[in-house]
């Protein structure tokens, strides 16, 4: 992005706040004190509120009794850092700066936690809430790298202001290193269509699942701790910043990558229920500003959805624009998509080369290679684990599906001709959406096709 761009949208956002209201009441009572609960790498369909029978999620359960469930809450980008950067700048990652993994928004484009502190909020983050160090860009008036509920409760408790407060924070959990002892025996646990059912897998599992849980009895906590301490007027949140690291997933563009939970409570304010209106993590901010008395900025991607919360309006967004750039020198894989309620439509910008991540390529403290060279040893004599394995590696250039008939993104209908009007209009979609980007180009190393013996997995010996 253009240095005159970045000034333009800098602008366009002071001259906003300027037009804010003072610090007023919403409604008949005072402002909201805010909650923010963020796991990582948590994919939506793995809690027992969006269906699954075989992870203990009761805290999440509890919490989504009271308030509001959205099934098609969606994230920018499926790794961490362009996600939380998003987030907190309701730019799309092209336009903050922050759009490979580890990198954070432009030291000039302004951060929405500034719109928060206008409106009169004192803003804590604990724990992940940006991703390493880049918190400290986004202007919050206290940060906590660490995160527990002893830290929060003494914050909270030994603070003399008395302005609003809204706090972030973000657990660790479930991304990986996963648990090595699980709370789950392997052969409980269900494996997703894309996952080959070995041994390692479902141990993996196990540990993935126990993490889950893990956040979910800290999400409870913070629950119980934020009634307890708001209990007159609480807007309490809990989202996840893409898909958990499994293959399709996080680094994916398929919806096991960029779908992910999201409850939202205020008790008084939001009845209790499920919603199917399609959200964005641009748009959580805006949601919180408009909560606390301000207006949506201009010149930001973000769109509040407090209608929606409120029961004034069914639907928020008609379509979902997600991006992948890379993510250090293992998830080199830029792809684009956009997502309707029936259709997925996403491009491969560099389909000659090799999709790897940090599973088959070992690194970002997990344990993926363990189960994978199982996979990679089945392949040679098993059809489906080397269709599978094949799939993992190699992506055509453009992927269609019906989400309505085939929701788990199995069947590619870009080579359809009963779909190709369809393919067409979601081109021409993106196409004009990606305009208004301004993307930077990918500067990593690929990892070629043409040359597997380079970059492919080589089973190797597991620490004793």
């Amino acid at each position: 992005m253009s240095s005159l761009h970045s000034f333009s949208i800098l602008c366009l956002f002071l001259g906003s706040l300027s037009l804010l209201p003072e610090p007023a009441a919403f409604g008949k009572g005072k402002q909201p004190s805010i909650v923010v609960f963020l796991s990582d790498d948590h994919s939506q369909r793995d809690s027992g509120v969006y269906g699954a029978k075989d992870v203990k999620t009761p805290e999440m359960e509890r919490i989504a009794k009271e308030g509001l469930v959205f099934t098609h809450a969606f994230v920018a980008s499926p790794s961490c850092a362009p996600s939380r950067s998003a987030m907190l700048t309701s730019l799309m990652p092209a336009r903050n700066g922050a759009e490979a993994n580890h990198t954070f928004k432009r030291q000039e484009v302004p951060s929405m936690i500034d719109g928060l502190r206008d409106l009169g909020y004192e803003v804590a983050a604990f724990g992940k809430v940006a991703h390493g160090k880049g918190a400290k860009r986004y202007g919050f008036d206290y940060i906590d790298d660490k995160y527990d509920l002893d830290t929060v409760r003494s914050y909270v408790s030994n603070r003399a202001s008395e302005k609003p407060l809204c706090l972030f924070i973000g657990t660790h959990d479930p991304h990986v290193p996963w648990p090595t002892q699980s709370t789950y025996q392997p052969d409980s646990v269900s494996l997703p269509p894309k996952l080959l059912d070995t041994p390692q897998t479902r141990i993996s599992r196990g540990q993935y699942y126990t993490d889950v849980t893990n956040a979910d009895r800290e999400l409870g906590e913070i629950y119980s701790f934020a009634n307890r301490q708001f209990s007159e007027n609480l807007l309490f949140l809990y989202s996840s910043d893409h898909g958990a690291q499994w293959p399709f997933g996080k680094w994916n563009l398929y919806d096991e990558g960029i779908r992910v939970p999201l409850i939202c409570v205020w008790k008084g304010r939001i009845a209790p229920g499920r919603t199917n209106a399609m959200v964005q993590w641009i748009d959580l901010l805006p949601t919180l500003m408009e909560a606390g008395g301000g207006k949506t900025p201009m010149g930001i991607d973000g769109r509040s959805f407090l209608g929606v919360l409120l029961g004034k309006e069914e639907k928020h967004r008609e379509a979902i624009f997600t991006t992948h750039h890379n993510d250090g020198d293992k998830n080199i894989y830029p792809s684009r998509s956009v997502r309707t309620g029936k259709l997925k439509y996403i491009r491969n910008l560099h389909p000659e080369w090799a999709h790897t991540t940090h599973i088959d390529q070992g690194g970002g403290s997990g344990d993926g290679w363990r189960y994978f060279q199982e996979w990679i040893t089945a392949a040679r004599t098993n059809e489906q684990a080397k269709n599978l394995v094949d799939l993992y590696y190699r992506r055509p250039a453009e992927e269609l599906y019906d989400l309505e008939s085939d929701p788990e993104e199995t069947k590619n209908l870009a080579a359809n001709p009963n779909y190709a009007p369809d393919l067409e209009k979601m081109r021409k979609t993106l196409d004009q959406w990606l305009t208004t980007q301004q993307e930077s180009p990918v500067t990593a190393t690929p990892k070629p096709l043409s040359q597997p013996d380079t970059w492919m997995f080589k089973p190797r010996t597991p620490n004793p």
